[in-house]
């Protein structure tokens, strides 16, 4: 038995469906989470940038023992990967386990993947996809205010900001028919119904954060590290108390239930 925890990381609450997901796949696990909303959106940093906030949020979740992380951040997993893979903790990436994830999926229709604009431009999330997915297009679409409309706690499917921002960019998507849509960022979970509204039922939506919590869950099996007493320690470099409003609603918990810790927010890396 290994009861050291797993780390979990993002830009603020999108991570919260990875972590959501691994208490289903493996519910004793101890886990600390960090919402670095004090830097948030991700997606309108440089590469350099990400690259270097990669490095400081691993070791930031390294520093309390960690076995392993999932990085349940699609802006970061697609422009960091090789940090991750080098890593002396073993660190999963929403990037690599979604492409996975995707190339079970049977079909020829086109395949599209919403992302942050960083992601995006990118490339990494279409390259992998296209490896993935052979002989199936691959639409690669940004969505640069889905991020700050969930952070300011627009996220009812019903809300009209919500739908408007939807339709502006899923249109594509539907134009081109695509029958498989990977949310490739975390967040976007959180506005799954609103996207399901728009694109109809019959259009398959793939997490992110789902394919990332489920290979992290794999490789603990594999490696008999599993664990612990279903402890969680929260930690956010932005206000405590907004974060716990926003996490409990997603979680469906009581607010006095999430006992988030503040950290000052790192410096954002030169470039």
């Amino acid at each position: 038995m290994d009861n050291r925890p797993i780390g979990i990381f993002d830009s603020g609450l999108g991570g919260l469906t990875g972590l959501k997901a691994l208490r289903r796949f493996l519910p004793e696990e101890n886990i600390v989470y960090f919402a670095d909303s004090g830097r948030v959106p991700y997606g309108e940093k440089t590469r350099v940038q990400l690259r270097g906030m990669a490095r400081q949020n691993l070791s930031f979740l390294s520093g309390f023992g960690v076995k392993a992380i999932l990085i349940a951040c699609g802006t970061l997993s697609s422009n960091a990967g090789d940090i991750l893979a080098e890593w002396p903790v073993p660190a999963v990436g929403v990037l690599s386990s979604s492409a996975d994830w995707m190339s079970r999926l049977e079909g020829d229709s086109p395949v599209a993947v919403i992302a942050t604009a960083a992601s995006i431009s990118s490339g990494a999330y279409q390259r992998a996809l296209e490896a993935a997915c052979p002989g199936r297009r691959v639409l690669g679409i940004p969505c640069p205010d889905f991020v700050p409309l969930i952070e300011s706690g627009h996220t009812d499917a019903s809300d009209p900001l919500v739908q408007d921002a939807v339709r502006r960019y899923l249109q594509p998507a539907r134009e081109a028919d695509a029958g498989v849509l990977l949310l490739g960022c975390t967040h976007y979970g959180i506005i799954e119904e609103a996207i399901t509204d728009f694109l109809g039922s019959e259009v398959t939506l793939v997490s992110a954060a789902e394919s990332g919590a489920a290979a992290l869950c794999s490789q603990l099996l594999k490696r008999k590290m599993t664990g612990g007493s279903g402890n969680i320690r929260y930690y956010t470099s932005g206000d405590p108390a907004v974060f716990a409003e926003a996490a409990s609603l997603f979680l469906g918990c009581r607010e006095e239930e999430i006992h988030a810790e503040a950290v000052p927010p790192q410096p954002i890396p030169e470039g």
